[in-house]
């Protein structure tokens, strides 16, 4: 398939006590103050697989989701819903720019407070997935993981 994971600058890396569970919410504020598509957000498993890979792609205007599982990255999920903009802050009033949540069945990813990707689960259990981290050569203000109630993300965003 030729995609390969380019080398960023780890700025934010958590484990998940317990592995992940619904109403996990991963908050991002920064600054995409480059040129370049160096930000990606890597849910990953005990197993080392990358559960859920997501990233803005600023050059295209879209935003790309995967999981790297067995050795090999499945069928991207490309939405063309693109709330970030270069050179602008990755922040908005009183929430953060970026914020990935999950239930059951998908992750939930918000930009601008829309969303702008649902991404079914493609690793089980999700209690496997352990890792949460955000690669990015941008500037970072914060970083925010959390559990929240299942219902915060229903209709608010």
């Amino acid at each position: 398939m030729g995609y390969t994971l380019p080398l960023f600058c780890m700025q934010f890396e958590a484990f998940c006590a317990g592995g992940l569970a619904p109403g996990w919410s991963l908050l991002v504020q920064g600054h995409s103050d480059s040129g370049e598509d160096k930000f990606e957000i890597n849910f990953l498993s005990e197993a080392g697989d990358i559960a859920f890979h997501v990233k803005p792609r600023f050059s295209s205007a879209t935003l790309v989701g995967n999981t790297f599982q067995g050795g090999r990255w499945g069928q991207e999920e490309v939405s063309s819903v693109f709330r970030l903009v270069l050179g602008e802050p990755f922040e908005v009033k009183g929430g953060a720019e970026m914020e990935v949540s999950s239930d059951e069945e998908h992750f939930h990813v918000h930009a601008q407070e829309h969303k702008v990707l649902q991404y079914a689960h493609r690793h089980r259990p999700l209690a496997a997935i352990t890792r949460v981290q955000v690669l990015s050569d941008h500037r970072l203000a914060q970083v925010e993981l959390a559990r929240r109630d299942l219902s915060w993300w229903d209709g608010g965003h």
